[in-house]
């Protein structure tokens, strides 16, 4: 039992060398991030590569650089699908997508968006409810492969019965069949949602506000971070938002302990959708 401690307590020394090294080495910032989701996915990725201890994973990062992309891709958050808890999306719908109406103009700011099922969801919504033409997305993530698959828009054509239903259950207002084309067991999603799209390299711990937003939605990020990198990625949410604008959270993502709590208000507060205090 003894033994089994020591060796827990070495390999968390390890992770946290190793998460130093990423970030000063490839500049990506993973030291804050919830341990236990951290160590489970280093695990993984050391198991994947054929390592065995985290300090031979570090060196091997070290000195080849083509393996960071890919460790990154157990490192960030790639499970999503389309109108995921579609409650969320018919409150968008319902609720926020009228205030949306009153501007002439609308930025939307899907963070982390993974392989951008959200993205598409989101995009989907603002032509059903006609404001695609008049709003401009941005779409990021910290890993250029996430990006790349979100650009492509291209699913695996057994998800899309799971996506279609969520579509349904979230108001939709057409059929999902009316936005891709099926071919060789993939969907293909329209490029006409893309045009309104702005892909980017992002990260939420380390770079800064680059826009004002009307809407910005980060479902399931937040709970890989711990209590301050939490209240980090809030403060730039915060900072990016226009005057009484709009944050979609997870659904087992909350405020209410936040250092930047009182920066919102509950909007539609079972499906944690915010609005920013005006100054």
């Amino acid at each position: 039992m003894t033994d089994r401690i020591g060796e827990e307590k070495v390999e968390d020394i390890e992770i946290r060398l190793l998460l130093e090294a990423i970030y000063a080495r490839y500049h990506y910032d993973f030291r804050s991030y919830a341990m236990a989701s951290i160590k489970r996915r280093l695990k993984q990725a050391r198991q994947h590569f054929e390592y065995p201890t985290f300090s031979a994973l570090q060196e091997g990062l070290l000195h080849d650089p083509d393996m960071m992309p890919r460790l990154l891709a157990y490192l960030t958050v790639q499970v999503s699908e389309m109108f995921r808890d579609p409650t969320y999306f018919k409150a968008l719908r319902e609720s926020v997508v009228p205030h949306l109406r009153t501007y002439p103009s609308l930025k939307v700011w899907v963070a982390g968006c993974s392989s951008g099922e959200e993205l598409y969801s989101l995009a989907i919504l603002f032509r059903e409810e006609g404001l695609e033409e008049r709003t401009l997305f941005y779409a990021t993530d910290i890993n250029q492969d996430a990006l790349k698959a979100a650009e492509a828009g291209i699913y695996s054509l057994d998800r899309i019965q799971g996506f279609t239903q969520n579509h349904r259950m979230s108001g939709g207002r057409s059929s999902l069949s009316d936005y891709y084309t099926a071919a060789y067991g993939r969907a293909s999603f329209d490029k006409s949602l893309r045009r309104n799209v702005v892909f980017s390299d992002h990260s939420l711990v380390t770079d800064a506000v680059f826009g004002e937003m009307h809407l910005i939605s980060c479902r399931n990020v937040l709970i890989y971070f711990d209590r301050t990198l939490q209240d980090q990625a809030l403060k730039l949410f915060r900072d990016s938002l226009v005057r009484k604008g709009f944050l979609g959270l997870g659904s087992k993502e909350s405020l209410r302990f936040s250092a930047y709590s009182e920066a919102f208000t509950d909007f539609v507060r079972e499906e944690k959708i915010f609005q920013r205090r005006p100054v």
